[in-house]
């Protein structure tokens, strides 16, 4: 797997389009680059349509550097909606990579912890076994593998647990939640890292800077229970709520989650020129800062 850095000079003659700009990482990705001085184009469905060609050649014709944030993520529609989730997230991927790599364009594409269905206990590196356990997981590696196949400039970022102020996750659903109860049951045996779009935003800034190319684990730092989660946003913000921890069989829904989202990011580690922030830091910042506004 390649994954060099070639560092970019010319920044104000650079044009770089967000497909998906409208979603949580898509907003904060915007507002990070545009203070940064990047000339930006956003791509937003409906205007743009991802499964349409025409649309994909528009895009990577007037762009130099092309983010694809857009991804079809309700994870339990997708197990009766099969060919609208394969369309975006596997065959839409590919012939954006093709349009990308005629055109000689630099792709950075986001993709998941669900391309995993592991249940074991240890870290995954980009190099464990994938094993997706539905539909949304099942194309999201898909579109990895089309992506690849196509032989463009690329790197590809697998997030996980991602929160963030412009749209709906899990932070902002227990705190629903809470609102209406004061006791909540909350699943203890999927573990993973929960990253804020910030952060990840602060990565694809760095790879868009160096022309990062290879596929990358990124999360944050620590490894935490969705029930320890709660405990801590409830801590954090100095709420007693009577927190009931519990197995995943306890919501049984459409699609299976995995239950091991614990990322090695040993490989990011080595080309960042920061460290990855600890995911208490950043909850703190998200629920203390963000949420006060």
């Amino acid at each position: 797997m390649l994954s060099g850095k070639m560092k970019f000079n010319n920044k104000k003659n650079m044009k770089i389009g967000i497909i998906g700009g409208n979603g949580m990482l898509g907003k904060d990705l915007s507002l990070l680059l545009t203070s940064r001085g990047f000339e930006l184009s956003v791509f937003c469905y409906p205007e743009y349509d991802i499964t349409k060609e025409v649309d994909l050649h528009k895009i990577t014709q007037t762009t130099d550097i092309i983010i694809n944030c857009a991804a079809y993520t309700a994870v339990d529609k997708a197990e009766i909606d099969i060919e609208e989730c394969y369309a975006i997230n596997a065959e839409a991927v590919g012939k954006l990579g093709q349009y990308s790599a005629e055109a000689g364009k630099y792709l950075i594409h986001v993709s998941t912890d669900f391309v995993f269905g592991n249940n074991a206990i240890e870290p995954l590196n980009e190099d464990s076994p994938t094993n997706p356990v539905g539909v949304y997981g099942t194309s999201k590696l898909e579109g990895e593998l089309l992506l690849k196949q196509t032989g463009v400039q690329h790197s590809i970022i697998r997030i996980e647990w991602t929160y963030g102020v412009n749209g709906e996750n899990f932070i902002s659903k227990i705190l629903s939640l809470a609102s209406r109860s004061d006791e909540l049951k909350v699943v203890n045996d999927q573990v993973g890292s929960p990253t804020s779009t910030l952060d990840v935003a602060k990565v694809i800034f760095f790879f868009i800077e160096n022309k990062v190319r290879g596929l990358f684990h990124f999360a944050a730092k620590g490894y935490v229970s969705r029930y320890e989660v709660a405990c801590n946003v409830f801590d954090i913000l100095g709420v007693k709520k009577n927190i009931i921890p519990c197995s995943s069989s306890i919501f049984p829904t459409p699609a299976k989650r995995p239950l091991n989202s614990r990322f090695d990011c040993s490989k990011i580690d080595k080309i960042l020129d920061y460290e990855r922030p600890f995911w208490k830091d950043s909850l703190k910042k998200y629920l203390c800062c963000d949420l006060s506004h």
